[in-house]
């Protein structure tokens, strides 16, 4: 034990280039941090770290031997965990990463749920717009609203995702209501603005017959996806700006139907161009490439899936 607690005292300095920062989560004295590095670098007859009076800092050596222990500690943990089967088993300190506003939408609601069905786990929810690096920070599992492409991570969908048009109903009998893509010109455009410009291409799907409304499923998923370049005066990078400012009568906005399908159901919003609604990025929960996926976090994706349903519940009231 006295190893492995040397290794993970290892992997903490080389994270934090710190002895006193690992020292005070610790809660134990730098001195005593540093006996530890000393006796593993004794023991393994290289030096690991570079030391200064402002940080610390890994030799080639170290850097190398960093690699292979966290992937080691990586497994070791997961195998232990994974020897618990079953949700009562379940234990321990969960992390979970998500968008802030899908967070505290359609996460943080129902985890008080989560643990009172999981008494031994804690849940320590992290919202932000920064994808967290899974494989080096401690994080368990992160929700991410994306199309996920990167083979360095599992990625388990835990519902689908689409956007929809939406405007208020004073927007709309002031200004008319788009009925085909070609109207969107005359209309002011709610548009996401980004570090990298303006977000003012809305991606639609047309049916394979537009003019039958009766379409087959088969004959609207072969149908392609078409993008059309909008505009207006109001542009934000915030989306819950831009679904207040909808709300506000300022113009349509183009938003994810997690987002606004209680503004929808409640009269709030009206959707409009349904028929051209097109599959957006879906919703997925994704985690480190492990041999052994933890307990805690096997029941926290099986949880997320059933609460959300099939299709999501915030689908449910379209037919």
């Amino acid at each position: 034990m006295d190893r492995f607690k040397a290794l993970q005292t290892f992997l903490d300095v080389a994270k934090s280039e710190s002895l006193s920062s690992v020292a005070r989560s610790e809660g134990v004295t730098p001195a005593m941090v540093g006996r530890r590095i000393d006796q593993l670098e004794e023991q393994l007859g290289v030096k690991l770290f570079k030391r200064s009076t402002r940080k610390i800092t890994l030799t080639p050596e170290g850097a190398a031997f960093f690699e292979d222990v966290r992937n080691i500690m990586n497994e070791l943990r997961a195998a232990e965990e994974s020897l618990s089967v079953g949700a009562k088993s379940a234990t321990g300190r969960l992390i979970v990463s998500a968008p802030t506003a899908f967070g505290r939408k359609h996460i943080a609601p129902h985890l008080p749920a989560f643990t009172a069905a999981h008494p031994n786990l804690s849940v320590t929810l992290l919202l932000s717009e920064r994808l967290v690096d899974l494989k080096n920070e401690r994080v368990d599992l992160a929700v991410r609203i994306a199309d996920l492409k990167n083979a360095d991570l599992i990625a388990s969908k835990l519902a689908r995702n689409h956007r929809v048009v939406v405007a208020s109903p004073e927007y709309i009998k002031r200004s008319g209501k788009p009925m085909v893509l070609a109207d969107l010109a005359k209309h002011h455009c709610l548009v996401t603005a980004t570090e990298a410009g303006l977000a003012d291409s809305w991606t639609f799907r047309e049916p394979a017959d537009t003019k039958d409304a009766k379409a087959s499923k088969a004959e609207n998923a072969a149908a392609k996806n078409i993008t059309v370049k909008v505009s207006g005066n109001l542009q934000c990078n915030d989306g819950e700006v831009l679904t207040r400012w909808a709300h506000a009568g300022q113009g349509l906005a183009w938003r994810s139907a997690w987002e606004v399908s209680e503004e929808i159901e409640r009269g709030r919003l009206i959707e409009v161009l349904p028929k051209f609604a097109a599959p957006g990025n879906d919703i997925f929960a994704v985690y480190p490439d492990r041999k052994f996926l933890p307990a805690k976090v096997r029941v926290f994706i099986d949880f997320l899936k059933k609460t959300f349903g099939d299709p999501p519940y915030w689908e449910k009231q379209k037919k």
